[in-house]
């Protein structure tokens, strides 16, 4: 096994020439280690268990139990695991349930192998990624036929304090707790406070979900 500071993270997907690539590029980092695969949801939440990893990448479609649910299950079962979605396009149906699952974001198979990196590093650290190519799927499908959600969600963010709007806007940008102290000029600690202490006034289960509220409002900062 690796050291104290490695990002442990659990691989599930049913098809093995897939996990095996994901293993690959996640094994050209240093500072991740795989430490378990799962050929379907079951197996991922049995391996969360067993081996408590900072990150779970989980295909969407799979037997058993698919992506979602385990996404949910993982929830239940393991809340400190931070679930990454592999998808590919043409399953935006499933992004809603996957975020109200508490998926902390998603990737494209399809994707450049960099983005798998930094998402998987985003996750550990507690931020929401998502590959640029599916952002503004992932905005769009949360928004479309919800014309009243933009002034319900400027209401629930006015509950929040100056600073608490501040930080919210550069968590819908995309940016991670280390990131938001670096623009704010805080602690990084400060910032996890902030974090969740917005998370539980706006009544979100993590930063993808208040990240599209701050959408929603028209609050997130450019990058």
């Amino acid at each position: 096994m690796g050291g104290q500071n490695l990002i442990r993270v659990v691989v599930a997907d049913d098809e093995a020439m897939i996990r095996a690539g994901v293993r690959a590029i996640l094994t050209t980092d240093p500072q991740i280690e795989v430490v378990a695969e799962a050929a379907d949801g079951r197996e991922a939440v049995d391996a969360a268990r067993k081996h408590r990893p900072d990150v779970v990448l989980l295909d969407v479609r799979m037997p058993l139990m698919d992506g979602l649910s385990a996404a949910e299950e993982l929830r239940r079962a393991v809340p400190s695991v931070a679930v990454l979605v592999l998808t590919t396009f043409g399953e935006d149906e499933y992004i809603e349930r996957a975020l109200t699952a508490g998926a902390a974001g998603f990737l494209l198979k399809s994707g450049d192998p960099r983005e798998l990196l930094a998402g998987v590093h985003a996750a550990a650290e507690g931020a929401a990624f998502l590959s640029p190519k599916v952002a503004h799927r992932v905005i769009a499908t949360w928004t479309a036929g919800r014309t009243g959600r933009a002034a319900a969600a400027r209401e629930r963010i006015a509950e929040l304090t100056e600073r608490e709007r501040e930080v919210l806007s550069l968590v819908g940008a995309g940016l991670s707790n280390a990131d938001i102290a670096r623009r704010l000029f805080l602690v990084e600690g400060t910032v996890k406070a902030y974090v969740s202490a917005i998370l539980s006034r706006l009544g979100v289960k993590n930063r993808v979900q208040a990240a599209l509220l701050a959408h929603e409002a028209g609050l997130a900062a450019a990058e």
